[in-house]
């Protein structure tokens, strides 16, 4: 059989917390990249563009810079950590300030997939020597 390879995509600093960008991410965990695209186009929550957007991410790089077939990459990994938190102040009673964090996420979506067959030359025929013609 074929060797596997790995592709890596990242999504970073995502606005959107890791609580909810998981629950989406657990729909289509190891699944083929292509019903996860599927899937992902019906899944109506904000969460599902920016994994949608890593996993065609993925794929891209997985066809245009490794050379993979496109029929037979797998989702591996998807895992959402925290990102960067982003530290606000909300108005509050009596002219005062309170503090709260805009959470984002991490997204890393690993992709599994064989290399295409490489198609062989055609075997080139050379002229056949032309016969002079005697007049």
């Amino acid at each position: 059989m074929a060797n596997e390879f790995t592709v890596k995509s990242y999504a970073k600093g995502v606005d959107i917390a890791p609580r909810k960008v998981s629950i989406v991410a657990s729909l289509v965990r190891n699944r083929s990249v292509a019903d996860a695209l599927v899937i992902l186009e019906h899944v109506p929550r904000k969460s599902a563009l920016p994994i949608k957007k890593a996993i065609a991410s993925a794929q891209a790089n997985a066809v245009n810079n490794h050379g993979l077939d496109t029929n037979s990459l797998r989702i591996t990994t998807l895992s959402v950590t925290t990102g960067k938190r982003m530290k606000r102040f909300k108005p509050h009673m009596r002219g005062m300030a309170l503090p709260f964090q805009k959470i984002t996420s991490n997204i890393l979506v690993v992709v599994t997939g064989v290399e295409k067959p490489k198609k062989k030359p055609a075997a080139t025929k050379k002229p056949a020597a032309k016969k002079e013609k005697e007049a």
